[in-house]
């Protein structure tokens, strides 16, 4: 948070033009957005500890660079805008996998206040970080401020490297980066809760950024004020932050986790607009503490959502799918207001933020946010692979795997509707090509049919099963009418049309 003033306060003075200190806001949450899915999918692959500690590093870095540079003369805002793009890159690789670590360190039911209180103790140092920048930026200088911001990330660094963590392994190797990525996107496709999630994010981001990305000018110009008042603004922010997160578990008890997004995004809007008109410190604070209060109870309710509808073996993914979309509407949103306040004039972007937030929280009526607290996506042990005849290696495939069902006529609409959810079921957890088939000379013979890239991908399918998918499989064998159950034939499949490399190569070698 010092860091955060001292380079807002550096780019206001080093450059005249409104949208270069907006873009401070775009150059570091960007990273996020190029970087997060690529993260997520090594977040569940890789240990998670150490890539906080890599991202932790690369910010530490980036920091000596800019102070180094600042202290030779180099206040290019350019240069500013390049170290902060540096800096936000080492927050992607940090945020999804300490965020995916939520899950590894508290039980399931304790996510909810586990992410609120990340919340209140980030905002907190919101509360005092940006004072202490702002008198530090005032009696010290810029460079001075950034000396110690570059000092105080041994701190976290040496948190991270001391603490430990037990993380849940699995027999199976790591996934191929690429496959890996593909089966975060598809199930961040078909969770309706993590889009619905996501897309509230998204326009948050964007509708709300305005705030914190204008509030250098208007200490600037509304207020002329300086680094002081911006660091105290700052503080009335964190403030309103922090109070509310103490008291979100109340607010839980009294309205859905929908409402309350709705009243927090209403906040914010009310913030931007008051902020508009404030012609003091004390009233622009005032305003700021509510919308830090708006600001902490929407993000916290929308991680929220994400991290109790994703399982353990996906959560990085898209946890890195709602911060890249996320980052993505932040950065765009700093420019869009940048270039309003730019080209028009502050208070009309504040304003137009306003009113883009009311919209936002009225989209709730349509896409409403969800929290899944009693789904357990925890996965069943027990499962054991089936006996083959075929030597497999783990790269085999694709396999082929054929359930065939006896279903009686009457049951037919009840085994359809199920083998709705079961297509949802069976393509989060990595099935592709998945079909539902009916014999026409035995109508009452039904076979479902997927593949799996691999026989690893197909272990891997079987291993991710939660007690959600055990109860659909146990009422698709209630509807079956055989007297033995549903028979499962796996087959590998193999192109009849070019003989594969081996069938050549294993003749010549012969005559040799």
């Amino acid at each position: 948070m010092m860091q955060t003033v001292a380079i807002g306060w550096l780019m206001a003075t080093a450059s005249t033009s409104d949208l270069m200190v907006a873009l401070v806001q775009a150059a570091s949450t960007l990273p996020s957005f190029i970087l997060s899915v690529f993260v997520g999918a090594i977040a569940d692959n890789l240990s998670r500890r150490g890539i906080m500690l890599v991202g932790r590093s690369l910010i530490a870095a980036a920091s000596a660079i800019l102070t180094a540079l600042i202290a030779l003369g180099f206040a290019d805002p350019w240069v500013i805008l390049g170290v902060s793009f540096v800096i936000g890159c080492g927050v992607a690789l940090n945020d999804p996998a300490w965020q995916a670590s939520i899950g590894d360190i508290v039980e399931r039911r304790d996510i909810p206040p586990a992410v609120t209180l990340l919340n209140i103790g980030f905002n907190t140092i919101r509360s005092v970080g940006p004072a202490l920048g702002g008198v530090a930026v005032a009696s010290l200088g810029p460079l001075i401020t950034l000396l110690l911001s570059t000092l105080s990330f041994a701190v976290p660094l040496g948190v991270i490297w001391r603490c430990k963590w037990s993380v849940q392994s699995t027999p199976l190797p790591r996934e191929r980066i690429r496959t890996a990525i593909y089966d975060g996107a598809r199930f961040t496709a078909i969770s309706s809760v993590i889009k619905a999630a996501i897309a509230r994010a998204a326009l948050l981001g964007l509708a709300g950024i305005a705030t914190l990305a204008l509030l250098p000018l208007v200490v600037r110009d509304n207020l002329n004020g300086g680094p002081t008042e911006y660091g105290m603004l700052m503080a009335g922010f964190g403030s309103g932050a922090f109070f509310a997160g103490i008291t979100a578990g109340h607010f839980r008890r009294l309205m859905s986790l929908e409402w309350l997004i709705k009243l927090a995004c209403l906040a914010c809007a009310a913030c931007s607009a008051s902020l508009a008109a404030a012609s003091s410190v004390g009233a622009a604070a005032t305003v700021l503490a509510l919308g830090g209060a708006g600001w902490v109870l929407a993000w916290s309710g929308l991680g929220v959502s994400v991290q109790l509808a994703s399982p353990r073996w996906v959560v990085g993914r898209t946890i890195s799918i709602y911060y890249a979309l996320t980052y993505g509407g932040i950065a765009a949103g700093s420019w869009i207001w940048g270039s309003v306040a730019e080209n028009y004039s502050l208070s009309w972007a504040l304003v137009g933020s306003a009113g883009a937030l009311v919209l936002v929280a009225a989209v709730g009526f349509g896409l409403p946010v969800l929290e899944n607290q009693d789904t357990d996506h925890d996965p069943v042990e027990g499962f054991e692979a089936p006996a083959v005849a075929v030597e497999l290696r783990s790269r085999s495939g694709p396999i082929v795997v054929r359930i065939q069902y006896e279903i009686p006529d009457e049951k037919t609409e009840q085994f359809l509707a199920l083998m709705h959810q079961r297509r949802r079921a069976q393509s989060r957890l990595g099935a592709r090509h998945w079909t539902v088939e009916r014999d026409l000379q035995e109508p009452g013979h039904w076979t479902e049919t997927f593949r799996t890239p691999t026989w690893t991908d197909y272990l891997r399918l079987n291993h991710r099963r939660a007690a959600a998918d055990k109860e659909l499989n146990e009422g698709l064998l209630g509807l079956h009418k055989a007297e033995h159950p549903p028979v499962m034939k796996l087959s590998i499949e193999r192109p009849a049309g070019h003989p594969r490399r081996a069938d050549h190569i294993a003749p010549f070698i012969a005559r040799i």
